[in-house]
């Protein structure tokens, strides 16, 4: 028994002897793990992280070009319509209403044909009344050459009476004369003879002086009767030369390609009532937007297709007058007039305006009235994002852009219009 009891005490010893504890206990690994992590996470966050806004979009709702290298061709796509080269307008010269019509729109006529014939008894009234005037006038000049003819020979009469009763007052004076000195009459007789025959001189002098007025006074009436005279037969035949414009005449042979005008219809002076086209020769009239009016001109050219064929074109006439946003212009055909081409048909123009150069190009897209050409997407080489990237555009066709800076070859860009992204930077696909 005591060696029982004297074993208890040292079993119980060893076993109350405590042992070091560990300082990373399970416990503290988990909660310092914990806390890496967390500050781990932080760091990324605030240093690391990408904190650029995100969008998450459908690849295939969105188109992607690749910007190339080539020649960037500087034109735009216009519409032309062809119309005759001369197209003559027919306007109604004087009015009137239409008598007869003899010739309708789409038939070829020749120089002088007549297309209409009108009526105006107004002014057929205003010529007779001017051609009365002119014969009245007529009447009044030969009348004054005769009166002037019969005033001459009147005063030549008289003139050869008076030298006559002078030359008999002379003999007579000096007969008295010669008398009076020899004391044969008196100086009464002798004075009345010289009176008289003093006073028949005057009288000559007098109506010498008066034919002389007479003749002055003719010729001035004569001259001023044939100033009316002239002038009132031009009035004639300028009334003669209205009334034949009562009938209209093509000017010059064409196809007449339309009368507006119905026989009874009333027309007022200066109204067009048709027009010929001269078919020797096309252009095409093509209407430009009002953004290039400052960089068009005389001699650009382009071209079009007809009938598979490709044909040259020249601006040979500028309209700068702008009508809803567009001017005119006039292209003829460099070379050869397309056979077959007809009045009215319409065909895509592409027009040059500069020459060709090597450039890096953008395909054209909706993007750009999104971003106004200054910044684009551009596709990753993982194809899974798209970055905001700051651009600058220069020349357009309907094709591509000109590049100038912020994009290189082989790079793909977003084209389409960037409405449903909003501010985004990345695009996530």
């Amino acid at each position: 028994m005591n060696n029982t009891l004297s074993e208890e005490p040292i079993i119980q010893s060893k076993m109350d002897k405590q042992l070091p504890k560990k300082f990373w206990t399970s416990q503290r690994i988990f909660f310092a793990g914990g806390t890496a992590l967390l500050l781990a996470f932080i760091l990324y966050v605030f240093v690391f992280a990408d904190k650029r806004s995100r969008l998450n979009v459908e690849k295939d709702k969105v188109s992607i070009g690749e910007v190339t290298s080539g020649q960037f061709d500087e034109f735009i796509v216009v519409t032309g319509v062809v119309q005759p080269l001369k197209t003559i307008r027919l306007d109604a010269i004087v009015g009137g209403y239409v008598k007869q019509k003899l010739a309708e729109g789409g038939s070829n006529v020749k120089q002088g044909d007549v297309i209409l014939k009108l009526d105006n008894q107004s002014l057929k009234l205003n010529f007779l009344q001017s051609e009365t005037e002119a014969s009245r006038l007529v009447n009044d000049l030969q009348n004054t050459r005769q009166r002037l003819k019969v005033d001459k020979f009147n005063i030549r009469t008289r003139i050869n009476d008076l030298d006559f009763q002078i030359d008999q007052a002379k003999d007579s004076h000096d007969r008295n004369t010669r008398l009076f000195k020899d004391s044969v009459i008196p100086e009464a007789e002798y004075l009345r003879s010289k009176r008289e025959y003093e006073r028949l001189g005057k009288q000559r002098d007098i109506e010498m002086e008066s034919q002389k007025y007479q003749e002055e006074n003719a010729i001035i009436q004569i001259k001023q009767l044939e100033g009316t005279l002239e002038r009132t037969q031009k009035n004639v035949a300028l009334w003669r030369e209205t009334l034949e414009n009562l009938v209209v005449k093509a000017p010059v042979s064409g196809l007449l390609s339309s009368v507006d005008v119905e026989v009874g219809s009333n027309i007022n002076q200066g109204q067009n009532i048709g027009q010929i086209d001269d078919l020797n020769g096309f252009k095409m009239r093509v209407a430009v937007d009002e953004h290039y009016i400052s960089r068009i001109f005389v001699g650009l050219t382009g071209n079009f297709e007809f009938n598979t064929k490709t044909y040259d074109l020249r601006i040979l006439k500028v309209y700068p007058e702008v009508r809803s946003g567009r001017f005119e212009v006039d292209m003829v055909f460099a070379k050869s007039v397309p056979e077959g081409i007809k009045r009215g048909q319409s065909s895509p123009i592409r027009l040059e305006l500069g020459k060709s150069a090597t450039a890096t190009l953008l395909p054209v897209g909706g993007f750009f009235s999104d971003t106004g050409g200054n910044w684009v997407y551009v596709v990753d080489k993982t194809g899974k994002n798209a970055t905001k990237r700051t651009i600058t555009l220069g020349r357009k066709n309907p094709e591509f852009y000109e590049v100038l800076d912020g994009l290189q070859p082989g790079e793909r860009v977003i084209t389409s219009s960037y409405t449903n992204f909003g501010e985004k930077e990345v695009l996530a696909f």
